[in-house]
């Protein structure tokens, strides 16, 4: 066995000393190319460039010193091309080292170049027209400053393969030219400025296998031609600007194994025909006006690991017979009509499920969807239609009522507790760093407030679904902005045992994802619209925009009227922006705090157990000291002429009247005005000398029976204040008359 494993050592050691010697000899790259690799370093703003032409290398290039890990500097060489006995530059990476010059003519000049690949650097301008000369292969300007109009030239490099020009600048329609490159495999247009309709020609891509058009600003409808890409297995239209329906010639892609339509507008239809996809992986149609039945074929395709049908009119229900062999890992139906119970088939180990806005049977406490402490993930915020209860807003709750209702909110979206200050105002945020998101219906059961998340960021290459907190380290942000909850398709925050009314909403944000440098890192654009109370009241919001710049805090105000006891406040992903900056999946929408206060009256923001003890302690301090001075009057240990001035020395939101003020007010108690007879006296209808009608209750002073009742009704009465309690306006204890004086109601009603 050694002598074989050394003859095998011998023997690689004698090819590499071969192809060294060989490299030495006969494989220096081109003299010329070698100059012209420098101009092209130059052109696209590269320092300290260094380039090895015997070894076909890059020894040296940087631009910054703060560098992603990934990023890649790289020649390919090829020594068997060409008349003659030099190598040849076919390819060249230079990736994540955030260039800030221009893309360079100069590649014109290199005679055997098929692939270029400047993705995630600071470069401008446009693709030059010189390009349209050469074998080109690949090009790949993912991620920088690019402007102006698509080229229509490219489409003479017909040996083109692939197109990648996502997240640039480039604006105009889309070149007809582009449609004969009959070999292109792959045309990534996503997150640009394109306008105008898809044109026809593009229907000649017979080839064609990623097609990526998502965030942009085109029209017309999305077109039957698509029907002609056979090839197709990756087709991304996420708020593209084109309208629905989807067309039936959908259902000829039988290679589909990633497609993804979201956000159009355009009539409703039926839910399209994919029986034949049976490779099918990730299915996203949302928000696409779909209706009728979700059909149940979609849970059977083998091999599908997303399902993301949500904000459609969809109905059906979810069958009880999914597959344990089943490969779904997020499935999405929030804001639909689905209906039925929610089997127990559907959680499974690692799953996401979202089943939010929905009309399925509620879910008690033992049912299996409200289990707790699970390796399963399930949102059931308003998944059932039980009108006109909070069991409704908050499934797998028994007897959910609103002991005491609330006037206020404040939330440190992604952070801890923390205490603010705001003009001369002590407000204490309540955090929810604890709660990483995902598929979740998370609550605070003592302060009566939550959120809902949805939604996995998809292309991150984490089946986790746990990258909902971001957290800024170092910045001089205050702790109310340095930490921000994030979701990749919905939020929703609600405040349930609300007093009904107007309220104030604040809304506090800050970017602290995107830099504001001269890198790719600053080339992001987050976007996302904001509902309160399912009212969509900000179209297309722009964090960086409104600030000014990222790092930097800005707070919107609006209005907000609760009649059910239930404030929600949104934030929902529309497919727009960038989903690639810093790095794939990162898109959706920020939020780094809430802020609610009634218009109504003042609520304090102090510690509510705190509140509500300093309440309890007064008010039964001011009920036992009226008591005892009750008890004492009745016993006869104060005099009648100190029953009064005893009445009047305690602290009672009531007026003691006068005998005579009580005749005047009843007409010496008129038997006309007698509206009622009581257990302990006559109920009398009164007017009072400034207009004011009340009914005056008499007790007699003689009964013990009735001096206890008139005792209990003051010390009881007096210590209560409710919309639903007639109000008490005072008493009178004068010449053996025991007196009670309240509102007056209609219908000789007490």
């Amino acid at each position: 066995m050694l002598p074989l494993k050394r003859a095998v050592l011998s023997w690689i050691l004698a090819v590499n000393c071969f192809m060294l010697l060989s490299l030495g000899d006969s494989t220096r790259v081109a003299q010329e190319e070698v100059d012209i690799m420098e101009q092209i370093a130059t052109t696209m703003g590269a320092t300290h460039w260094k380039f090895n032409g015997e070894l076909c290398q890059i020894e040296a290039v940087r631009v910054t010193t703060d560098l992603p890990s990934w990023f890649e500097t790289d020649v390919v060489c090829n020594c068997s091309i060409g008349n003659d006995t030099a190598c040849h530059i076919v390819a060249i990476t230079l990736k994540g080292i955030n260039l800030p010059g221009i893309l360079p003519p100069e590649l014109v000049k290199l005679p055997y170049i098929q692939k270029v690949d400047f993705a995630y650097n600071y470069l401008s301008g446009s693709i030059p027209t010189e390009w349209a000369s050469t074998q080109l292969n690949s090009i790949s300007v993912l991620v920088n400053r690019l402007s102006g109009e698509i080229p229509k030239e490219l489409g003479n490099i017909t040996s083109l393969t692939y197109i990648n020009l996502e997240g640039n600048r480039f604006s105009g329609i889309i070149p007809d030219e582009l449609g004969k490159l009959i070999n292109l495999k792959a045309l990534i247009l996503s997150s640009n400025q394109l306008e105008g309709e898809l044109p026809v020609s593009l229907s000649g891509l017979v080839n064609l296998a990623d097609f990526r058009i998502s965030d942009n600003n085109l029209s017309g409808p999305i077109p039957d031609f698509i029907e002609k890409w056979k090839q197709l297995t990756k087709l991304e239209l996420h708020a593209t600007g084109l309208e629905g329906p989807i067309p039936l010639s959908i259902s000829l892609l039988n290679m589909l194994t990633d497609l993804r339509i979201s956000d159009i507008k355009g009539p409703m239809h039926e839910f399209p025909l994919l029986i034949n996809m049976t490779d099918l992986e990730r299915l996203v149609l949302r928000n696409c006006n779909l209706s009728g039945v979700l059909p149940g074929y979609i849970w059977k395709l083998k091999t599908i690991q997303t399902l993301d049908v949500s904000f459609n009119k969809l109905i059906g229900t979810i069958p009880d017979d999914i597959s344990a062999r089943s490969m779904l890992k997020f499935v999405f139906l929030s804001g639909n009509m689905l209906s039925g119970d929610i089997p127990a088939s559907i959680l499974k180990n690692g799953i996401n499920v979202d089943l939010s806005y929905n009309n399925f049977t509620w879910q008690g406490p033992q049912q299996p969807a409200c289990r707790q402490n699970t390796n399963y993930y399930i949102n059931l915020y308003r998944s059932s239609a039980v009108a006109g209860t909070l069991k409704n807003v908050l499934p797998c709750t028994e007897d959910l009522t609103c002991p005491r209702y609330g006037c206020s909110l404040h939330v440190n979206c992604g952070g801890n507790d923390v205490a603010i200050t705001e003009n001369n105002r002590h407000i204490d945020f309540d955090g929810d760093a604890h709660v990483e998101g995902g598929s979740a219906r998370n609550f605070r059961s003592d302060k009566y407030w939550g959120f809902s998340s949805t939604g996995d960021f998809m292309d991150d290459d984490n089946d986790q679904n746990t990258r909902f907190i971001e957290t800024i380290p170092s910045t001089d942000l205050s702790e109310l902005y340095s930490r921000a909850r994030v979701s990749p398709l919905s939020l929703t925050y609600f405040h349930y045992c609300l007093e009904n009314g107007s309220y104030n909403v604040s809304l506090h944000f800050a970017e602290i994802i995107f830099k504001n440098d001269s890198t790719y890192n600053s080339l992001g654009r987050r976007i996302f619209d904001i509902y309160i109370q399912e009212k969509l009241v900000w179209k297309d919001f722009n964090i960086e925009e409104e600030a000014l710049g990222v790092l930097r805090p800005v707070i919107r105000y609006f209005n907000a009227t609760v009649t059910d006891s239930v404030l929600e406040i949104r934030f929902y992903w529309a497919g727009k922006g960038t989903a690639r900056i810093p790095l794939r999946g990162h898109y959706g929408s920020l939020i780094s705090a809430i802020s609610v206060d009634s218009t109504f009256k003042f609520c304090s923001n102090k510690d509510r157990k705190t509140t509500i003890i300093y309440v309890i302690v007064g008010v039964l301090a001011t009920c036992i000291t009226f008591f005892v001075l009750s008890i004492l009057w009745w016993k006869g240990c104060l005099c009648r002429k100190s029953k009064r001035r005893a009445l009047n020395g305690v602290e009672l939101q009531m007026v003691c009247f006068t005998l005579k003020q009580i005749k005047t007010a009843t007409k010496n108690f008129d038997a006309s005005n007698k509206i009622g007879e009581g257990g302990f006296g006559p109920v009398y209808k009164g007017q009072l000398l400034d207009g004011t009608l009340v009914a005056v209750k008499q007790l007699s002073s003689q009964s013990k029976q009735g001096n206890r009742e008139f005792l209990n009704e003051i010390s009881t009465i007096s210590c209560l204040q409710h919309p639903n309690l007639v109000k008490l306006h005072g008493c009178c204890i004068e010449a053996d008359q025991l007196l009670l004086v309240y509102e007056y109601l209609d219908n000789n009603s007490l």
